[in-house]
């Protein structure tokens, strides 16, 4: 009977996951219901904070000073100020993030933006108006999806082990199996219910902040101006942009920071 403490320990595993998806789930409502959005429009750099976060944001900051001339990007990874005055907070974070130098590579530039007052006091005005979820999404719809995933291959793995243990033969094996199905079928059915529910998940926005930067998606497809083309690197990232030479300095910034980790690590 050893292998009924392993499914004690699935059931205990993909009951918890699934509870706190349910739980996130009823907050993402309780927010959605006491948030007071009919006349908000998303500037776009809460579009990129609904979309992928604070780096998002800093992303934009970059992308949209060098399409304006005031920044340059070299397609060696490098940023260059060229008008030091910015034009609001972010532009202002991310020069104070190149520094008095006025030259910085994009990693750390992106990595100092991305953590400025003005991206927390965005992200905090979003939360505030039930746009955003609250902790970075720790709480949210989409990490408590992540938890229920992890939770069924748990549930997998501790059965596999149990199957391997060595049995009486008046415990059969398929017997055991069955009953591993049950926490297995309980966190395959609470996906696929917050799939067909609540899908497409995001870390970031809330129900009402998916649909607001949906919305803004629309508008901006029926021109063909600047203002597209930065709302796509803001809805999508980086990879959007159809630029070689920024796609190359974005190329740098990435294996900069995968070097960075490297030395690091």
């Amino acid at each position: 009977m050893f292998w009924v403490l392993f499914l004690l320990s699935a059931w205990a595993v993909a009951g918890l996951a699934c509870l706190r998806l349910c739980l996130a789930a009823v907050r993402a409502a309780a927010v959605e219901l006491g948030a007071v959005v009919r006349e908000h429009t998303l500037t776009l750099y809460e579009a990129a904070f609904l979309s992928g976060g604070p780096r998002r944001v800093a992303d934009l900051t970059l992308v949209s000073m060098a399409r304006q001339r005031r920044l340059l990007l070299a397609h060696t990874g490098w940023a260059t100020v060229v008008d030091p005055r910015g034009r609001d907070d972010m532009e202002r974070s991310v020069i104070g993030a190149i520094g008095p130098g006025g030259q910085s590579r994009i990693a750390p530039v992106r990595a100092a933006a991305a953590a400025a007052d003005a991206v927390r006091s965005l992200a905090d005005r979003l939360v505030g108006a039930g746009l955003a979820v609250p902790d970075g999404g720790a709480r949210g719809i989409a990490a408590g999806v992540r938890r229920v995933r992890v939770a069924a291959v748990t549930v997998c793995a501790l059965g596999l082990v149990a199957l391997a243990l060595p049995l009486p033969a008046t415990e059969p094996r398929l017997l055991i199996a069955l009953w591993f199905a049950l926490p297995l079928a309980l966190t395959l059915g609470c996906l696929a219910i917050t799939r067909m529910e609540i899908h497409p998940y995001s870390r970031w926005a809330s129900p009402a902040g998916q649909r607001l930067v949906g919305a803004l998606v629309q508008r901006a497809d029926g021109t063909a101006d600047d203002r597209t083309f930065l709302t796509s690197v803001a809805v999508r990232g980086v990879h959007a942009i159809g630029e070689p030479d920024l796609r190359a300095a974005f190329a740098h910034r990435e294996k900069y920071a995968e070097d960075h980790w490297e030395r690091r690590a």
